[in-house]
């Protein structure tokens, strides 16, 4: 175990809290509150997937259960804020869907090209990144879904959890494309 290891662990351990929030009485928390911190909470799980990466790399601490952990930390937490917007009615149960399975099929795939010696063929591709790019937006967006002043974050997060959705489609179709073409 290393320092980007128990990053990625830490962000497992936020995602009982960011749904927990939504389950406390109104009394206790107003609504907006629930929004602002269940915000943080997935910025806070955000930063940590950027610092794991980038502590790992930098003092050179990549290790296999690095490898393993942070991709699982990362899906755990977009499948939990996922559903968790689906109870709030804050995005269809299709979109879910959609994003859900395209993870667990790229999962799939790249463990089933690892188990036959071509793990590089699905390496993580720009428009992989560009979709969780768009992802992490709009969910934070969706889970804030209180208007900034003048900016409207309900409408932001919906076209951007769209375009995730489209982009999710085209990133999976690249990857099985790359798998299929290679083998």
């Amino acid at each position: 175990m290393n320092l980007p290891n128990y990053i990625s662990l830490f962000r497992i351990i936020l995602i009982p809290f960011l749904i927990l929030i939504f389950y406390l009485p109104h009394s206790v928390i107003g609504n907006f509150d629930k929004n602002l911190i269940a915000t943080g909470l997935f910025i806070v799980a955000g930063i940590s997937d950027w610092l794991d990466g980038f502590l790992a790399r930098k003092l050179k601490l990549e290790s296999k259960f690095g490898a393993f952990i942070d991709p699982v930390a990362d899906k755990l937490i977009v499948i939990a804020s996922l559903v968790l917007l689906v109870e709030l009615d804050r995005i269809s149960a299709l979109i879910a869907i959609i994003i859900i399975g395209r993870e667990v099929a790229v999962s799939a795939l790249r463990e089933w090209m690892a188990g036959i010696g071509s793990a590089g063929s699905v390496a993580v591709a720009f428009v992989g990144k560009l979709k969780t790019t768009i992802q992490f937006i709009a969910i934070t967006l969706l889970l804030y879904f209180e208007d900034i002043y003048l900016i409207p974050t309900r409408l932001l997060g919906e076209i951007a959890i769209n375009l995730a959705a489209i982009l999710t489609i085209i990133s999976m179709l690249y990857y099985l494309k790359k798998a299929f073409v290679r083998n």
